[in-house]
């Protein structure tokens, strides 16, 4: 179950990987609180979609279109957004695989879309929220990023380095009024298609499921939020405890 509690009117969310999943869920919660939301992805029918399904709830919503993995659009994706209030990094997508097995390719492109991508759009984003003397970044990490898992040493890596970000942001900005959290969810049910698995890995919490996507996408939501006023530099783990236990 969603909230609403309007406490993100006029300000401006760029929300990355938004066009299904958990970064559809997130964009959708950011605009029933009032936000305008700009839905990114690379599928424009898909993001067209999403972008009608808020307007038709009354949202406010648009579209915009790149491939975060060529860091050389990166510059101009920024320009067109303009300056942004929230930023959530929450595109990315993970390969599993044995070490040494994994591809390079795959590896790159890993780190290139869950690492490089959010260390781009915070060096392009920052700056402003930084003159405005005001903004919050939401990073999406993951338990993969704390917890040793089989076949999960690149993906790992990767959320641990968001993780790390985080920390190293809230000490770099919000001297300045930004504030800079991470969220770190466990198993979540983002594809009918692979409902076993998350029932496997859900099975593995304390709470013995996996989450809906809009149980993260609160916390997100709260994060952006001024009820998060004094919370910078925090990893908050969503997981059902499987970090706990």
């Amino acid at each position: 179950m969603t909230t609403q509690s309007r406490d993100l009117n006029g300000l401006k969310a760029l929300v990355t990987g938004a066009t299904s999943g958990l970064g559809r869920a997130i964009a959708f919660q950011l605009a029933r609180d009032g936000a305008d939301v700009i839905v990114h992805g690379r599928d424009a029918a898909r993001g067209k979609q999403t972008v009608d399904e808020i307007q038709l709830q009354s949202g406010s919503a648009h579209f915009v279109g790149i491939d975060l993995g060529d860091a050389a659009s990166i510059a101009g994706f920024a320009k067109e957004v303009g300056d942004i209030d929230i930023l959530v990094n929450n595109a990315g997508f993970a390969v599993y695989g044995p070490t040494e097995t994994f591809a390079l390719a795959s590896f790159d492109a890993m780190f290139a879309a869950n690492v490089r991508a959010p260390f781009l759009l915070v060096a392009a984003f920052a700056p402003g929220m930084v003159a405005r003397g005001t903004g919050s970044v939401i990073n999406i990490s993951s338990m993969a990023g704390r917890l040793g898992l089989a076949g999960g040493a690149a993906y790992g890596a990767t959320k641990a380095a968001l993780a790390s970000f985080t920390q190293a942001w809230a000490a770099e900005y919000s001297p300045r009024g930004i504030r800079v959290n991470a969220v770190a969810p466990g198993p979540i049910y983002t594809r009918p298609e692979a409902r076993e698995l998350f029932d496997s890995l859900g099975a593995t919490t304390a709470m013995k499921r996996a989450a809906d996507p809009p149980e993260i996408a609160e916390v997100v939501a709260f994060l952006a939020s001024p009820r998060a006023s004094y919370m910078t530099g925090a990893i908050v783990a969503v997981d059902g405890g499987r970090t706990a236990i």
